[in-house]
């Protein structure tokens, strides 16, 4: 085995603190993929594709908008691969993602915080037109949701005899997507939540201190129909869940986690009985200059 081979089969969990033996609530730990996120799948899977595809071969360029946990994704597959990464991602998120990107070979780009993901997407395609360099676009791809329906979706059904609801998190919309797809055909309920300032459930978009989810457009490959719900997380019940996590649980992990725990609970007031699964999409390591176990304090 060689350490590309360690991207899924990440641990399924048991949150003992947050469950009772009417209501489990387990949490699939991405933060063991070698990258420390859920995001490892992607870009494995994207870059796959698009040698597949013949869109690029070894020596090549790819670009991408990231702010953080896709472009690692995407340098660790380039560089197994031997494809040169740029990826462009908006001033304003944890420093120690972008940290970890350059340590992997990638070549950052910033741009400008206040045009959020639309304008690191903007840049990311005037790359591609001016340099010749593939655009992997994240968030318009049909193998955004393909990398996660064959792997983490499977990955729950093979781990769980039964599930009753999954709830996760919202950014580009493929690990939802794909993961509902896997889970439709064992009638399972699929769950959205989403940050204050996010979009889906309606509002006007606004800031929020919730890293890697929330969105500033409904997704183009996220079906409605995959959808049995969405909820609205503050950021401070997100973060507080944060240290709830760490402090009864021993586990280190990120404010979409957070959020996604919050999701999970409020179903939870709402059913008499059932085992809700969710992600955790990566751990709290790359966001310790954001003071994400002292939100706040």
């Amino acid at each position: 085995m060689i350490s590309f081979d360690l991207i899924g089969n990440t641990p399924l969990v048991l949150l003992q603190s947050f469950s009772n033996k009417d209501v489990q609530i387990y949490a699939k730990l991405e933060q063991f993929n070698p990258g420390g996120s859920v995001k490892d799948r992607l870009g494995k899977h994207l870059i796959e594709m698009a040698i597949k595809e013949n869109k690029i071969q070894q020596g090549d360029t790819v670009v991408e908008a990231s702010a953080g946990n896709t472009g690692i994704g995407i340098a660790l597959a380039a560089n197994h691969y031997d494809i040169q990464a740029v990826i462009f991602a908006p001033e304003g998120f944890a420093e120690e993602k972008i940290a970890i990107i350059k340590a992997l070979g990638a070549k950052v780009i910033r741009t400008e915080q206040t045009l959020g993901m639309t304008g690191a997407q903007v840049a990311a395609q005037a790359y591609e037109q001016s340099t010749g360099a593939f655009y992997l676009n994240q968030f318009d791809s049909k193998h955004n949701p393909d990398a996660y329906q064959s792997t983490l979706g499977k990955e729950i059904t093979d781990q769980l005899d039964n599930v009753d609801y999954f709830v996760s998190g919202v950014g580009s919309g493929g690990t939802f997507t794909g993961v509902a797809k896997h889970l439709t055909a064992h009638q399972v309920e699929s769950v959205i939540v989403e940050p204050e300032g996010s979009i889906l459930s309606g509002g006007q978009p606004h800031a929020h201190d919730i890293e890697g989810i929330g969105s500033e457009k409904w997704p183009d490959f996220l079906s409605k129909s995959l959808v049995a719900d969405i909820i609205k997380v503050s950021d401070e019940d997100a973060f507080n869940n944060v240290k709830r996590i760490a402090r009864q649980e021993g586990l280190l992990v990120g404010s979409s986690s957070g959020a996604a725990l919050q999701g999970a609970l409020e179903i939870k007031k709402h059913i008499k009985q059932g085992i809700i699964v969710t992600i955790f999409p990566d751990g709290s390591d790359r966001y310790m200059s954001k003071q994400i176990l002292n939100y706040k304090e």
